[in-house]
């Protein structure tokens, strides 16, 4: 036993505690860090009791920390102490640390694993004095106001100078969505070739115009609530012209004008339930039916607006989209007439190389697909549909019967994501669109379509 052990363990004999170990080693003539060190030796040696006391999950961390530095060996029969002094290396490290000496990567890393650090970024400046430099800093006046002049102080006041150079605050202005401006080059073309827009203002529509009128048979598979968006509330149409309605109904069923029919029972009930348009067709029936009421006068009509259908979305698809159509009625109108207007159509939107395909359409016969050769994709592509209305579709209508009418169709979105090179549809059309794509859109001509 040390003659400091020995100090310190026959003064707790007669006392309970030493308040002061400094006052202590003084009275006792010993060194304050002889004294530390047989302090911290009997701290360590409380280990066996804080086991009994605290339960093993305390002890563990004590002890395994002893017993990695070798202070004490575990056995069978209990704690057995291997040194006679104990240095507290942690309190040396974190005061090197403090000190801002050079500390081992390894005792870094025990230091953060045991919580005892934590690392932190400390940023310095660096300051140097400039050609301007003055003791104070001096405010310079940026404006010239009326208080100014009133207070004739503007004589003594240093003005800031101007900067010719920098650059003017941007100019906040309205933007051209792309599928507008591709719209106006379209309507630009239409108003060219003599044609009169038709009100496209009903997005709602009856499926007696949408479909009926059209000579769509009731259990066209179009008409499926998986292709077309129905209403609930305003489920159904209150007003249709009954008189047309028996000769559509009649057309169905039975034929007439040359034609068989579909040979089934029509249903009112199916005529009369609301719909989003499934496309811009459903205004040329109305447009035909009040042009058939007057005496005949041939027309050229055109629209450009949203439909809507029951569609997965996905890069080329949208549940809505916007339909062009063009269409022409007057006498005598043949198949070649409809290639000769296609033809001098797409001419003005710089597409000279077309090809036309038969196609299938209910309210069309014949009825052809469009086809384009494009010079960037190196392959003949679909851009419209087209063909001559029905006599089914037309004469109950009340259209003399050597009234014809020719009409076709195509997207504008995808001319607009061509000539923009956009390839997935929800970057140009919907909730996903960036607003930079608005602001900053180049102006682009239908002749590179």
């Amino acid at each position: 036993m040390s003659e400091a052990e020995d100090a310190i363990l026959q003064f707790l004999q007669s006392n309970n505690e030493i308040a002061d170990s400094q006052q202590f080693a003084t009275s006792v003539g010993l060194q304050h860090a002889e004294l530390e060190n047989v302090i911290k030796s009997l701290h360590g040696f409380q280990l066996v009791v804080a086991q009994r006391k605290l339960g093993d999950g305390i002890f563990k961390i004590g002890s395994a920390q002893a017993r990695k530095n070798g202070w004490i060996d575990i056995g069978k029969n209990g704690v057995v102490r291997k040194v006679e002094h104990v240095e507290d290396c942690v309190k040396d490290l974190l005061n090197r640390i403090k000190n801002k000496e050079v500390v081992s990567d390894g005792d870094i890393a025990d230091l953060k694993k045991r919580k005892l650090i934590d690392k932190l970024t400390w940023k310095g400046y660096s300051l140097t004095r400039g050609p301007k430099y003055t003791i104070k800093r001096k405010k310079v006046v940026t404006d010239l106001t009326r208080e100014i002049l009133q207070r004739g102080d503007w004589k003594d006041l240093e003005f800031k100078e101007y900067n010719l150079n920098a650059g003017a605050r941007p100019i906040e202005y309205g933007c051209d969505h792309p599928l507008l401006k591709v719209r106006e080059q379209f309507q630009n073309i239409f108003l060219q070739m003599g044609f009169v827009e038709m009100p496209t203002n009903k997005f709602v529509e009856s499926s007696f115009w949408n479909f009926d009128a059209l000579f769509q048979p009731q259990q066209h598979p179009a008409r499926d609530s998986h292709d077309t968006f129905f209403l609930r509330a305003c489920s159904t149409t209150r007003q249709l012209p009954e008189y047309y309605v028996e000769k559509v109904k009649h057309v169905h069923e039975s034929g007439g004008y040359g034609s068989k029919g579909y040979g089934y029972k029509w249903k009112r009930e199916e005529a009369n339930k609301n719909v989003l348009r499934t496309h811009t067709t459903a205004v040329s029936s109305r447009m035909l039916y009040l042009l058939a009421q007057e005496p005949f006068q041939p027309r050229k009509y055109y629209s450009i607006d949203r439909v809507f259908r029951n569609e997965a979305v996905d890069r080329t698809h949208l549940a809505e989209f916007h339909q062009i159509e063009g269409l022409i009625c007057d006498r005598g109108l043949t198949l070649g007439d409809l290639k000769g207007v296609l033809r001098s159509f797409f001419a003005r939107l710089g597409i000279s190389k077309l090809r036309f395909k038969p196609a299938y359409n209910p309210y069309t016969e014949p009825s052809m697909e469009i086809f384009s050769y494009h010079e960037g994709l190196k392959k003949w592509v679909e851009i419209g549909n087209s063909g001559m209305f029905r006599p089914e579709m037309l004469l109950p209508m009340g259209l003399p019967d050597d009234v014809s009418v020719i009409a076709w169709g195509l997207s504008l979105e995808r001319p607009t994501m061509i000539l923009y090179g956009i390839d997935n549809i929800r970057d140009l059309f919907g909730h996903k669109v960036d607003m930079n794509l608005i602001e900053k859109n180049p102006i682009c001509r239908l002749g590179m379509y």
